[in-house]
């Protein structure tokens, strides 16, 4: 089976002698490997293909001129009828000006094409939805990467989306970009990094701390790291009931407090500066000062293992829990942490248990905005869509391994969906005011219909299966780095 070496990583790296440090090292790179191998098999992993028939040449001139003219002027006189009469009601624009992707910083617009696409490989397959990746240039006549011009583009191109995903912008300017467009387009413009990350954290982090036995009001909480993603989650998980005053948050200079004149100073950094306002009232410095009976650690700052020792892990609190989400490699192996005492480990990676991953997040939250034509997604549909993923998991077990529903776990998709969708409604944000069961419906079936035509196409030869042999080449690679 094709997926045989993919799903049996571990065994196969244990087989060939590897500790469990090499084994994670290993997976690493065997997956850019096949990644770019693959990326180059199929040059890409996106493509355009029609949803109406072509049931004879005569057809052009009904999905073409002359018979298409009705449809320009029907949508110039009501523009509402966009949403009707093209794809726009379900087609989602990706775009970045690719300063900060992953862990590998300014990529380049292009270098950004390889995670935009998978944004919207991502969204058509779990969430039934059309997207585009749309990388730019923001730099101005300086040089300098400026937020208002990626403002300006999603402005101008608004009027051909139902709604925008922004990816991998550098902080501060992610800030501005987002705040400014959630305020003045006229479709919600979602940032992935920012909220998207918030959501799943935070769907996590409700059910770990009740397997803890503990109480969101109480935890204390360090924050590792403090860019786009990080300063949005500790924002969200205190809009969502933890405590401000028990919130430590660190970026690259130290801890945040009052007394960061270097962050007061600079107003483009004003997301981070409300956090020192209100965080680490006893203004503690050092990170392992910190972590002393800390409950939470959520970690997204740079790619470890060795970021996060694990001494500082010992000196957490009882059943301490630890998100160590940096990709491509977390800040701490998930081995470490659990033999440095911690009671559950999550990060961002698909091997290892608990991946808190944005997959699970963005395509249900984007559809129930989508079918209600949201005006935008506001912090509290972020909190519920969390809520809902964190009820869905529990509804079918959770345990110290397993906290957070999978992105193989179709259901959760429709369910999210429409808890968005309600919250909508609910806050008076919905165009189009859709019951619970109507969403649910709606989703469940385009999510059906995206899988199908993936399946057949595969089944067809339309998409091709790679050799095994790249994969076996990719895994040998992986295997000589390691032990050279």
């Amino acid at each position: 089976m094709i997926d045989g070496k993919l799903s049996n990583v571990n065994e196969e790296l244990r087989d060939k002698g590897l500790d469990e440090g090499q084994i994670a090292r290993a997976k690493t790179l065997f997956l850019k490997k096949l990644s770019e191998d693959t990326h180059r098999f199929y040059g890409g992993k996106m493509q355009t293909v029609p949803k109406a028939g072509v049931f004879g040449f005569n057809w052009f001139n009904v999905w073409y001129t002359p018979g298409v003219s009705s449809v320009s002027t029907a949508i110039r006189d009501n523009n509402d009828m966009s949403y009707e009469l093209s794809n726009r009601g379900n087609y989602v624009a990706v775009v970045s000006d690719s300063t900060r992707v992953l862990g590998d910083g300014n990529c380049t617009p292009p270098g950004g094409l390889g995670v935009m696409e998978g944004k919207a490989f991502l969204m058509k397959y779990l969430g039934g939805i059309d997207a585009t990746a749309l990388t730019i240039d923001s730099r101005n006549e300086k040089g300098e990467h400026d937020p208002d011009k990626i403002i300006d583009f999603v402005k101008m191109a608004q009027p051909s989306f139902g709604a925008v995903n922004l990816e991998d912008i550098s902080q501060p300017n992610c800030y501005k970009v987002l705040d400014t467009l959630r305020e003045e387009t006229e479709i919600p413009v979602w940032h992935d990094d920012a909220q998207g990350t918030a959501c799943v954290t935070l769907a996590g982090l409700i059910n770990a701390v009740k397997l803890a036995d503990k109480k969101m009001e109480d935890v204390k909480l360090v924050f590792l790291g403090a860019g786009a993603s990080n300063a949005t989650i500790a924002r969200i998980v205190i809009t969502a009931g933890a405590k401000p005053e028990n919130v430590i948050v660190f970026d690259s200079k130290g801890a945040l407090h009052s007394g960061r004149k270097d962050v007061q100073q600079d107003p483009r950094f004003y997301r981070k500066w409300e956090l020192c306002q209100t965080t680490n009232l006893a203004k503690i410095d050092t990170f392992d000062q910190a972590m002393k009976g800390a409950d939470a650690l959520i970690a997204l700052s740079k790619p470890g293992p060795d970021v996060v020792h694990p001494d500082s892990i010992k000196l957490m609190g009882k059943k301490p829990i630890v998100f160590a989400c940096a990709n491509p490699v977390p800040e701490i192996y998930p081995y470490a942490a659990k033999e440095a005492g911690a009671f559950i480990v999550a990060t961002g990676r698909g091997d290892f248990p608990n991946q808190v991953n944005n997959s699970v997040g963005f395509p249900g939250i984007l559809k129930g905005a989508l079918l209600t034509r949201s005006k935008k997604i506001s912090d509290q549909m972020a909190i519920e869509a969390a809520a809902s993923l964190a009820r869905f998991a529990e509804k079918r077990g959770i345990t110290p391994d397993n906290i957070i529903a999978t992105m193989e776990e179709t259901e959760v998709f429709p369910h999210e969906a429409a808890d968005v969708a309600v919250q909508s409604v609910k806050e008076g944000l919905a165009r189009v005011e859709m019951s619970w069961d109507e969403v649910y419906k709606r989703t469940k079936e385009d999510i059906q219909y995206s899988r199908g035509l993936v399946a057949k196409m595969m089944e067809d030869g339309f998409i091709k299966t790679p050799d095994q042999k790249m994969i076996d080449t990719a895994f040998d690679w992986a295997l000589k780095e390691i032990k050279s």
